[in-house]
């Protein structure tokens, strides 16, 4: 596939107006490191999945040890500490606890940061789990990748895990909830396979069906590359939350009161 043809399934438009604007009003600084892997996203469809799950990412990590010598430090303590039978699961595992270091008063959350950071002050930021999981998984030799999905019909329903290349194939994994997405035969299943097969979704909920773990969150999926070993070209700044991201989430708290809804009229 050409770039001119990948630039029309790249960017932040790709999920539709509200979701642009969403994703403006929560990243506002253009080249912090949470907003360029938005702005640089691919939607997965039929005119680029070849090219999605052939050319796009590299199945192997180009890590080179020391790089980040503090991310192989946490990897070396999870494969030691946490319980399973390999380490796709004990990285999972242990990416799957940083939400209950996260602090909870919105006044005095602090996003963004280099991986280390994350770890170190805790996250239930499924975008900031997320990319300490690709991370995690590029020292240890694997290739991963960012994914964002949403359901376009609902408001705020999005996203992020991430894709794991390993037993010969891509693999999604959501490092937040700890789901390891697998078919019936324990191969694993990529993110074009969910998206397009509900019954693959529904296996994988343990069954609970949350918003995280239903169908419905694989309705629009994009893919995006980060590579921890170009790590110095980004934006790593932390900010607090500003006060449209503030506002959603003292409604998620409160339950949705009037039930979920675009609150700034971003679908207008």
């Amino acid at each position: 596939m050409s770039s001119d043809n990948i630039e029309k399934y790249k960017g932040n438009h790709i999920f539709g107006k509200a979701y642009k604007r969403m994703f403006e009003n929560l990243f506002k600084e253009k080249n912090s490191i949470d907003r360029v892997l938005i702005d640089e996203m691919i939607l997965l469809c039929p005119e680029t999945e070849k090219f999605l799950y052939t050319e796009y990412t590299p199945t192997k990590s180009f890590y080179i040890k020391s790089m980040r010598p503090e991310l192989e430090k946490h990897l070396e303590e999870t494969i030691v500490k946490y319980p399973g039978e390999n380490i796709i699961q004990k990285i999972t595992g242990f990416t799957s606890e940083l939400k209950e270091r996260a602090v909870q008063n919105l006044e005095k959350i602090i996003t963004g940061g280099l991986e280390e950071k994350i770890i170190k002050r805790g996250s239930d930021f499924c975008n900031e789990v997320s990319r300490v999981a690709c991370a995690l998984f590029q020292v240890a030799g694997f290739a991963s990748r960012m994914i964002f999905s949403v359901n376009p019909y609902k408001a705020y329903w999005g996203h992020s895990i991430i894709e794991v290349f390993y037993n010969g194939k891509w693999g999604a994994i959501d490092p937040l909830f700890n789901v390891i997405y697998i078919f019936p035969d324990n191969k694993p299943a990529s993110v074009l396979e969910l998206h397009k097969d509900k019954n693959l979704v529904i296996y994988n909920s343990r069954g609970d069906l949350t918003p995280y773990t239903n169908p419905e969150q694989f309705k629009k999926c994009a893919i995006s590359n980060y590579f921890i070993w170009e790590w110095k070209k980004y934006n790593y700044s932390e900010s607090k939350l500003n006060d449209y991201a503030k506002k959603i989430l003292d409604m998620a708290n409160k339950g949705w009161p009037g039930g979920t809804r675009w609150l700034f009229n971003e679908n207008l």
